[in-house]
């Protein structure tokens, strides 16, 4: 780790401050140091050499790598632009967390996995990967365990927040103007909210500033986890608690939510049907336990309801 003076200030540097993970990251970060937060304008992650610019200028104690190329079927088009964003550019970070001594935190996804297990995935699984998306994620995990650095590469699934591109925010828009909505009912997760993910990784962190320690901390820890909600569901299921937890003033209808399966909506990018993944090495490594996924929706809601 840099060197510090008793009552230095830590330094964070966060990327995707504008994302669902990111945004969050920066508030639930404070107290624990400086936190720098990069957007695209400021560091964009395709520029391989402008990123390792700016974290040599920076000179963080911890770097979280929450920005990523995320559209999952576009990647089957822009494979070599997805690659750079999600494959290259964490192998960078973590070059540069090496030569400074920092940590790394990079996120993943269930989508290194193909999804025909019938459990939970665990953190050791073989991974294969059904998609160019998966494909370019798993280089960057595999480019990050590779480097020497002091890491987590936390993997987590169904991302949704109150910004942004995702699930809630599409089944909220599409349920306003619809009476009725047809959801695969075929693929099973844990949506895993925004707030949930950040409050998380700040608890980690903030073990890893109070060890007596601290690189040996990181360095018995360094490694992969998985990172979602507790429980699962699948997509159908989600929606379908999504609208039972809207206000009936909201919507004058509340919109029919109808099974479908996997086959019946047809996407470029090949989905996994089983995106469990068991968080107990995290729950042994950290002492965190995460909530359910219908527990942090209720509260993602309930935020939604004081923000209107």
């Amino acid at each position: 780790m840099p060197t510090h003076e008793p009552g230095d200030e830590r330094v964070l540097l966060v990327t995707g401050v504008n994302g669902q993970v990111g945004f969050e990251l920066v508030r639930a970060l404070q107290g624990l140091g400086r936190v720098v937060g990069l957007d695209r304008s400021r560091c964009d992650l395709s520029d391989l050499d402008g990123l390792r610019r700016v974290v040599r200028d920076v000179r963080p104690d911890v770097i979280v790598n929450a920005a990523a190329y995320t559209a999952v079927d576009r990647a089957e088009e822009e494979f070599e632009l997805a690659m750079r964003i999600n494959g290259e550019a964490p192998a960078v970070l973590a070059e540069e967390s090496k030569r400074l001594g920092a940590a790394l935190i990079h996120y993943s996804t269930d989508y290194v996995f193909s999804g025909a297990k019938t459990t939970p995935y665990l953190e050791d699984d073989a991974t294969d990967p059904q998609n160019a998306y998966g494909r370019t994620k798993l280089a960057g995990e595999q480019a990050v365990s590779a480097s020497g650095a002091q890491h987590l590469v936390l993997r987590t699934s169904w991302v949704y927040g109150l910004r942004g591109k995702n699930f809630l925010l599409t089944m909220l828009r599409l349920g306003a103007q619809r009476p009725e909505l047809k959801v695969v009912a075929d693929q099973f997760g844990a949506p895993t909210w925004s707030n949930t993910i950040a409050a998380l990784t700040a608890h980690v962190v903030a073990q890893g500033f109070a060890a007596r320690h601290m690189p040996e901390w990181w360095a018995a820890r360094t490694g992969t986890y998985h990172l979602t909600a507790a429980g699962s569901t699948s997509w159908h299921g989600f929606a379908s608690a999504i609208f039972a937890e809207i206000n009936s003033d909201e919507l004058s209808r509340v919109p029919q939510v109808l099974p479908i399966s996997t086959a019946a909506y047809p996407t470029p990018a090949k989905r996994p049907a089983n995106s469990r993944l068991s968080g107990e090495k995290l729950t042994a490594a950290f002492g965190l336990r995460v909530p359910r996924w219908d527990d942090a929706l209720r509260l993602c809601m309930q935020m939604r309801e004081t923000k209107q």
